[in-house]
């Protein structure tokens, strides 16, 4: 299994960014899929996680109303849609998979995503 993110950059405050993940060597269809981010000296946090079809999306109080969490399942691909970013957005951004099935009230806990890509880091300034 192999997760691959990309899309992130150095902006400024109230700006825009979009965050991609491809995902490769699982059943993606049936993939329970998160975002997480970890900013230096803290633990890893959940940011948005969403249901294998996409009908169901899960957001932290940090993210709601900004973040906008997607998924393609014909391209096996996740998108994380971040507006009106903060200096406290700042961090590396992880895609994740859960392949088994995640109570909804773990959606946003990195111990129920058993398979993680390597990060693409967000800067706001």
């Amino acid at each position: 299994v192999q997760l691959v993110e990309s899309g992130g950059s150095s902006v400024q405050a109230g700006g825009s960014l979009r965050l991609s993940c491809r995902v490769f060597g699982l059943t993606y269809t049936t993939a329970l899929m998160g975002w997480f981010r970890q900013a230096p000296g803290k633990e890893r946090e959940g940011v948005a996680g969403i249901s294998a079809a996409g009908g169901r999306a899960y957001y932290a109080d940090s993210a709601k109303g900004r973040f906008t969490i997607s998924r393609n399942n014909a391209a096996s691909t996740l998108t994380l849609d971040m507006n009106n970013l903060k200096p406290e957005d700042t961090g590396m951004y992880y895609c994740a998979a859960a392949s088994s099935l995640v109570h909804p009230q773990l959606m946003l806990t990195p111990t129920a995503f058993n398979d993680w890509g390597q990060g693409t880091q967000v800067t706001v300034s």
